[in-house]
């Protein structure tokens, strides 16, 4: 495991544990204990997956220190604005039963300017209260990051976007890159439809690996962080076990090549709420 560094000197985890969709308490504690065993550090959570007080809950019992493990939560659409953003960091906080997380991000810009900045506005506050080490963005386009960057006292460390091989956002990545933005892929095995994929396959067989440790690599070899989502032990073992190979610039590039533009989620150009 190797870590990122953010633009403000802290380091996170290349690679850690999603836990959307992970509602079944007892689900998730077996989720959680299988991934502390295999070395994941790193938790991704958000308001709108429901599941924060079982994640802090589940974390606790494994026995390992709150300093030793990295949490990421993400405010909701609905509770957007400086102090309906204050007042559900709070609750989230409450619900995780921490004194701070280590990553607050923005779930989605939405079309609001003046909406997504007054909850950054609010983020920064609480950055400076310490209850936030490192604050971010998930699913801002360049437009959305311009406008953060023309009022923002307090640099994004991070924007959480949906990336794999059928969804490449070159410019998106470069922008960021640029700007020392750390990127971090959702769902960067495209929700498991990659993984049939012939060119993917052939390239796992080339590596005796298996198509999602290739596909989370191609994600980690342009430093971009991932964090697959699992519930099932052998592959949340599988998933944090591809330190120890390196692929090939033409099997990167045959990667690429799958870019076709699928999107698994809604697109943030034109996403509102």
């Amino acid at each position: 495991m190797f870590n990122v560094k953010f633009n403000n000197g802290i380091e996170m985890p290349i690679l850690g544990l999603g836990v959307y969709k992970m509602t079944n308490k007892e689900e998730l504690e077996n989720a959680v204990k299988w991934a502390i065993d295999a070395g994941y550090r790193k938790f991704d959570t958000a308001q709108f997956y429901n599941n924060e007080k079982e994640l802090g809950e589940a974390i606790r019992k494994t026995g390992i220190k709150r300093e030793e493990v990295f949490i990421t939560t993400k405010i909701w659409n609905t509770k957007q604005g400086y102090n309906s953003t204050r007042k559900s960091f709070e609750e989230s906080l409450e619900k995780l039963n921490m004194d701070y997380v280590d990553l607050l991000l923005i779930h989605w810009p939405g079309q609001k300017k003046e909406r997504y900045l007054d909850t950054y506005r609010a983020l920064e506050n609480i950055c400076q209260s310490k209850k936030a080490k490192s604050i971010g963005l998930s699913n801002f386009e360049i437009k959305h990051l311009k406008d953060i960057f023309a009022h923002c006292n307090i640099a994004p460390v991070v924007n959480q976007i949906e990336r794999h091989p059928n969804l490449l956002r070159n410019e998106l990545v470069d922008f960021c890159k640029k700007h020392n933005i750390v990127l971090e892929a959702w769902s960067p095995l495209g929700r498991g439809k990659l993984l049939s994929n012939d060119i993917v396959l052939d390239i796992a067989k080339k590596y005796n690996k298996t198509p999602a440790q290739i596909i989370l690599r191609w994600n980690i070899e342009s430093n971009i962080a991932v964090i697959p989502k699992s519930v099932n032990k052998d592959r949340i073992e599988e998933n944090i076990n591809v330190f120890d190979f390196k692929l090939e610039q033409n099997d990167i590039e045959k990667l690429n090549s799958l870019e076709n533009g699928y999107r698994i989620g809604d697109d943030p150009l034109t996403f509102d709420f």
